[in-house]
């Protein structure tokens, strides 16, 4: 399989968790008059919750062959570009709540599940696959697997 077409699989499964806890929060399943009961908020917990389900199926299956050894540098740079993703539809939610004046329970899941989504997906999904999970990463378990296979032919050669 691809990179992308399992980015997506992991992605598909990330966005059902993220869309239902989404709107769970947004209709007061666990309790209204709080900042989580709020659109931004509401979002901000359930991508949070989508960001840790992500990075262990991109971690273990996605990018398997290309995962770090520094499994926090690894977190860190994975968390990094998830908040721009979150900060993505977070923009798109505030836009559309603030500029369009549209504060519907099915404008702002457009804003933030269709619209934000769209955006931050492709914008992770190109810093994930250039940056975090990138083959140029010296630390990458593929990389230092192929060192480490150099190291032993160049014993034997020498033997």
């Amino acid at each position: 399989m691809t990179y992308a077409v399992k980015f997506g699989v992991v992605g598909l499964a990330g966005m059902v968790l993220d869309v239902g806890i989404f709107n769970m929060l947004l209709l007061g399943v666990f309790g209204t008059g709080h900042f989580f009961a709020t659109a931004i908020g509401a979002k901000l917990i359930s991508t949070s919750v989508a960001i840790i389900f992500n990075w262990i199926g991109n971690r273990y299956w996605t990018f398997r062959e290309n995962r770090r050894k520094n499994v926090g540098l690894e977190l860190v740079e994975y968390a990094l570009v998830s908040v721009g993703g979150l900060a993505i539809a977070e923009g798109c939610i505030w836009f559309t709540h603030h500029v369009l004046g549209q504060t519907s329970l099915l404008a702002t899941n457009i804003a933030a599940n269709v619209v934000g989504l769209a955006l931050g997906t492709a914008f992770r999904f190109v810093l994930y696959r250039y940056w975090v999970y990138g083959t140029q990463r010296s630390d990458g378990l593929h990389n230092i697997t192929a060192a480490l296979a150099a190291e032993r032919e160049d014993a034997l050669v020498k033997s």
